[in-house]
């Protein structure tokens, strides 16, 4: 489906492919609600996006800076960073409180049984953003500033309010807005960017789509409920994995890349070959078996990979520059 195309409605969505009887009550995995409006809150933000936004975001400043960035700048950058995603987040789940009342997955969000107003989602946000900004300014400079409330905006219109409803290519157009945290952590160091960071952006990017689809084979049947076509719940399986495989090929010839670019060596390179393999072998076995258990172990791991790479790529540089 082209960009810009109209909405899909569920009829219109591919049927789902029966994947495995015994696996048929793991597709809709109940979540706790929160119980406290203060728990409603904190859930808004997504805690769990933030943190894996954040493990990217040190390693960019670590090799921005050669070594260890003051702990004030690490501060500063990872606090205005999360506040910036939270505010997102908060963004997000108010556009898209029609369709989380028809998912499974989403229904227990604030927003969907009513502890928090949308009214007060949509401020709670704002004020985030608006701190996220100042913080950013004041402690750091103005290029993190603005790419940090740049990628809220790109996720807010691009991704939410367009792409995840009309087009197949959300998550591969709109996923870009979780790249961005690398450019912040960069500029947070450097006050400029370089080709070291926009790589360390397009690993992110191509990560994203299989990474998510991993996800959405399991609620493939939500999204087709819900009317939103995303990847998984257009086409079949097979041709969703055939794709994922795709992007992360590229994905790992973009880690490789890195290493001159960024100056690298056998800690980080090592990683990269041995993690993008094991990458690989997961999503092209999730091919041969589309299972939801599968697809899980995918999505797992792609958590674990992207964890470890950074972590790597962190030691490489404290290493190499001796730390």
């Amino acid at each position: 489906m082209a960009v810009g195309t109209r909405p899909l409605v569920p009829s219109r969505l591919a049927p789902a492919k029966r994947i495995d009887g015994r696996e048929a009550g793991l597709v809709h995995g109940a979540r706790r609600a929160p119980r406290t409006v203060i728990g409603g809150y904190i859930a808004l933000t997504k805690p769990r996006i933030i943190e894996l936004l954040l493990i990217t975001t040190l390693p960019a400043m670590v090799m921005a800076e050669e070594g260890w960035p003051p702990v004030r700048l690490i501060v500063a950058t990872l606090v205005g960073g999360a506040l910036a995603a939270g505010g997102a987040n908060a963004i997000n789940m108010y556009v898209d409180r029609d369709i989380d009342r028809l998912m499974e997955r989403t229904a227990t969000r604030p927003l969907v049984t009513g502890l928090i107003a949308p009214s007060h989602a949509l401020i709670f946000a704002l004020v985030l953003e608006a701190i996220a900004f100042g913080v950013l300014w004041a402690f750091t400079n103005l290029l993190a500033a603005i790419l940090a409330v740049s990628a809220t905006g790109f996720y807010v219109f691009i991704y939410t309010l367009w792409l995840k409803r009309t087009s197949t290519q959300n998550i591969v157009i709109g996923g870009a807005a979780g790249a961005v945290p690398v450019l912040v952590g960069w500029a947070a160091v450097r006050d400029s960017l370089a080709w070291s960071p926009v790589v360390l952006f397009l690993v992110i990017f191509w990560w994203t789509p299989p990474h998510f689809w991993a996800l959405a084979i399991r609620y493939a049947d939500d999204y087709r409920s819900a009317g939103v076509p995303m990847l998984p719940a257009v086409v079949t399986p097979k041709e969703a994995v055939r794709r994922m495989v795709a992007y992360t090929v590229v994905l790992v010839a973009t880690t490789v890349v890195l290493i001159p670019i960024g100056d690298l060596g056998l800690i980080y390179g090592i990683s990269a070959g041995v993690l993008g393999l094991l990458f690989l072998i997961g999503v092209a076995d999730l091919g041969r078996n589309p299972t939801v258990t599968r697809s899980m172990r995918v999505f797992g791991f792609s958590i674990s990979y992207v964890t470890l790479l950074f972590a790597a790529l962190t030691v490489d540089v404290l290493v190499r520059h001796g730390w």
